[in-house]
């Protein structure tokens, strides 16, 4: 298996370059040469896996065995979901009105993220230690990624990771789960700007690839490859869980609802869809619809960032379109980056009419305001007793829609990337009583801090500077 480019210039990359890359030396991002195909014979000898089981046949379509041997690849994920709550990782659980919520949150911060970095903590590690390296990890976050990256590689001496967040923008929970963290290899930044903003820095410290060389710069935001690689198992994983029990015909379709923001989740679950997964993917997005309006109306262009109660989804420059888009071509190199660069420059695209059908051929969507949202939650808690996450209601908002019109009966999976007790301000201002555990409850007692970075200050410069000093001091 070798990588190459959302933009066509790169090819030909191995798993272990790719996993240390980030963005290709293009500006594009890495996707797989391939994409493999499963027939059915292949899917339904893994309806009865595990979750972790999963894991491990869809990492090893993509990471050679000559790169990590099979019982070194197996290794390294039983020993990245040790610290998950949850026998099963990702349960299905099965409520009133036939809503089904996998919930992805049962890792170290009680978000979906903590599934793939979990993984990718252990892969850098492997290499890191065969190598005898060491890495500078760079990522800006709208909430559940700062927090998920940094246990993923915290206390390990062969990685720095500096993180930005947007100051006001995270929930409290989000923010101490990062700023309470003190260890020599975790550093922290809250900047006065929104997440779409924050990337901005980043972005052009890894477009300049002799800096990015020389300070072994790597990301771990779902711009890398290796995060969306993992995400395919739960898509396959809750498809199985949902899809009526028959061994004969064809495998009947599964419509799974994702709560999306950067849409690396929901890339995942494009690939999962071309290997050959027969599921219908919606993309629900908040306010912030950029999404939305492009697979509606062809109609990619940027507005303003929205605050909204699913924060972390408070974004209007989703990055992994750029991967979705070439799908959508077909891995035309050439065509994605003109269309890539044409947003870039304009801050709008329209979406030619033959991808535009191909996109929806893909996926639908659904744009939630926050009284959908609040409606949602506590509709849920009435009928179940359950509290949903923010992020979680915008998906279930749309099976709620979808089931008081009778619109279908198709069996359905709602994916909840985040559990309720993150969100205690959102759970509140639905009219419930928040229900935290106590690792949650005990964070608001610890010590914290973080480097304060004002709109004034060359965001930059300052990355620059800091990661100089990092390796000044190896």
């Amino acid at each position: 298996m070798k990588y190459t480019s959302t933009r066509g210039a790169v090819s030909g990359v191995g798993f272990e370059e790719v996993l240390f890359a980030g963005f290709a030396e293009d500006d594009g991002l890495y996707m797989p040469e391939q994409i493999p195909k499963l027939d059915e014979q292949t899917l339904r000898s893994w309806s009865s896996f595990s979750y972790k089981e999963l894991v491990k046949e869809v990492c090893s379509l993509f990471i050679p065995s000559e790169l990590i041997p099979m019982n070194d690849l197996h290794g390294l994920i039983d020993k990245a979901f040790l610290r998950f709550r949850h026998q099963d990782i990702v349960p299905l659980t099965r409520l009133e009105n036939e809503l089904n919520v996998l919930e992805m949150w049962h890792g170290p911060t009680y978000s979906f993220k903590d599934l793939a970095m979990s993984c990718v903590g252990q892969f850098l590690d492997y290499f890191l230690k065969k190598n005898n390296r060491h890495v500078n990890i760079l990522v800006a976050t709208s909430g559940d990624t700062g927090s998920a990256a940094i246990e993923g590689v915290r206390e390990n001496p062969n990685i720095d990771i500096i993180v930005l967040y947007p100051l006001g923008r995270c929930t409290q929970i989000q923010e101490l789960q990062m700023i309470t963290v003190f260890e020599d290899n975790v550093h922290l930044y809250a900047v006065e700007g929104t997440s779409d903003e924050l990337d901005a820095p980043v972005r052009k410290l890894f477009a300049d690839t002799s800096f990015a060389k020389k300070h072994n710069l790597m990301s771990i935001n779902s711009v890398n490859w290796a995060r969306v690689m993992v995400q395919i198992a739960h898509f396959i994983y809750g498809y199985f869980r949902c899809a009526p029990a028959s061994q004969e015909g064809t495998l009947p379709p599964v419509e799974i609802v994702v709560p999306t923001g950067g849409a690396g989740n929901i890339t995942a679950g494009c690939i999962a869809q071309k290997m050959g997964l027969p599921i219908q993917l919606v993309a629900a997005v908040n306010k912030n619809d950029i999404i939305h309006r492009a697979v509606q109306n062809g109609d990619f262009s940027l507005s303003d960032t929205e605050k909204t109660l699913a924060s972390a989804m408070d974004i209007q420059e989703p990055y992994n379109m750029e991967r979705i888009l070439w799908l959508v071509t077909d891995g035309d190199g050439g065509r994605t980056k003109a269309m890539m660069e044409e947003f870039n420059a304009e801050k709008q695209l329209r979406l030619p009419a033959e991808l535009h059908q191909k996109l929806r051929g893909m996926m639908t969507s659904c744009s939630v305001n926050d009284d959908d949202i609040l409606r949602t939650i506590g509709r849920c808690w009435e009928e179940n007793r359950y509290q949903l996450c923010p992020h979680s209601a915008v998906g279930v908002t749309y099976h709620y829609q979808q089931t008081d019109s009778n619109q279908d009966n198709r069996p359905r999976c709602c994916l909840a990337p985040a559990s309720a007790a993150k969100f205690p301000e959102v759970i509140v201002q639905a009219n419930l009583t928040p229900e935290p555990p106590a690792d949650i409850q005990e964070l608001r007692n610890k010590n914290w801090s973080y480097t304060h970075v004002t709109k004034e200050d060359d965001w930059e410069e300052l990355l620059r500077e800091k990661i100089k000093i990092i390796d000044s001091d190896d």
